[in-house]
């Protein structure tokens, strides 16, 4: 039996990719439209990184994602293109694992500009969504393996940028909460 391309996939599962794809970016721009530079480069408390330091490392993790997608690619073969999905999901949407970011997305000291991270996440983002539109995401990256896990697809590493970015939009939001908290 072959195995199903994914332009023989049907038209509403890329659809709501793009819709994922679309409120995350958001999403995460809302969240990084509230700082200014001054709260930006701001440690919220003991062990946290500024909102500067998250948006890097948000961005460190997905600004490769669109040369990704377009380098060396195989067939996937022997599973669906979105088998990965679940797992992902399941890692980086559980909110009470505290993890330990790779070497190579860790982010630098700052100070950050709020606007210059803006305005490349928000190309980064633009860049995913263009080529999720165009190209056929069944298809296996072969150019760098995920941990733990190996080649993912080009739908499962859109995937992992938008559960990536959910995960952090929701740290942004609570640094912000915290350091704009009035006390009592």
């Amino acid at each position: 039996m072959p195995v199903k391309n994914y332009i023989d996939l049907p038209y509403p599962q890329l659809d709501k990719l793009l819709q994922e794809l679309d409120a995350t970016g958001r999403e995460v721009l809302a969240a990084l439209s509230a700082f200014n530079n001054n709260n930006f480069n701001k440690v919220p408390f003991a062990g946290s990184w500024t909102g500067g330091q998250v948006a890097e490392h948000l961005l460190k993790s997905i600004e490769g994602i669109p040369s990704l997608i377009t380098g060396n690619t195989a067939p996937t073969v022997g599973r669906a293109p979105d088998a990965e999905v679940k797992g992902i999901e399941d890692i980086f949407l559980d909110f009470d694992i505290k993890m330990q970011s790779p070497e190579f997305i860790l982010p630098g000291d700052g100070p950050h500009d709020v606007k210059a991270l803006l305005q490349t996440y928000r190309a980064t983002i633009d860049s995913i969504a263009e080529k999720a539109r165009t190209l056929d995401l069944s298809l296996s990256c072969m150019d760098f393996e995920f941990p733990q896990v190996g080649h993912l697809t080009r739908w499962e590493w859109i995937s992992f940028g938008i559960c990536h970015t959910v995960r952090h939009a929701r740290q942004l939001r609570h640094i912000h909460q915290h350091l704009t908290a009035v006390p009592a």
